[in-house]
């Protein structure tokens, strides 16, 4: 872990074959060839700036700094997700609250041609060992719109606790969307998540 660093970044975890890293100048090729063709499927769910809070987009370069500089910071941690060693998506922990809160949220997105390999949920697992464990964060939520079915069945696999409808959370796709939120604190995954996860799939 970097001196006094408190979430340790840059960071590198595997659970083989998913990983995570840092997003590299050198992904750039392959990080728009994938969301070039996941385009139509991630519209719907990623959030946006509302128009009257609409800034230029940035640059993958800009991109890379940003994330950089926010892990250096203890801001966020945002992490490029692989498989096999290549790009396949990305996950991060935003809105990280330190003092007596002590608790992030989740989000992610993977390649659709990679879905049904258990990347998602392996990420996610790893992410939260790494945020109660190492880091020292209590609460992780991931909030989710009611009709993504596919995110909600990762977090159903990793047993997540569903804390309801928050009703207009985000702006996506051209309007406030409501979503489920879900959510675990260390205390629920007292062996790891990534534990229970691989047990989970021995017993299926």
């Amino acid at each position: 872990m970097r001196s006094g660093s408190r979430l340790g970044w840059p960071v590198e975890l595997e659970d083989p074959p998913v990983g995570l890293r840092p997003l590299r100048y050198r992904d750039s090729r392959a990080w728009a060839e994938i969301r070039t063709r996941n385009a139509e499927w991630l519209r719907r769910w990623e959030a946006t700036p509302p128009p009257s809070s609409a800034s230029p987009p940035m640059s993958f370069r800009q991109m890379v700094r940003m994330y950089s500089a926010q892990g250096r910071a203890d801001e966020a941690l945002s992490w490029a997700v692989t498989y096999e060693g290549r790009l396949a998506g990305q996950l991060g922990v935003s809105n990280i609250v330190w003092g007596s809160a002590r608790m992030g949220t989740v989000g992610y997105w993977v390649d659709g041609a990679l879905a049904g390999r258990g990347i998602t949920p392996t990420a996610l697992a790893l992410t939260v060992d790494y945020c109660f464990f190492t880091v020292g964060l209590h609460r992780l939520e991931v909030n989710i719109r009611p009709e993504n079915q596919a995110s909600l069945r990762v977090v159903e696999k990793l047993g997540f606790r569903d804390e309801g409808i928050r009703e207009r959370l985000l702006h996506i796709d051209g309007d406030w969307r409501d979503h489920r939120s879900f959510a675990l604190t260390s205390e629920d995954v007292p062996d790891g998540l990534l534990t229970r996860w691989h047990e989970s799939k021995r017993l299926t």
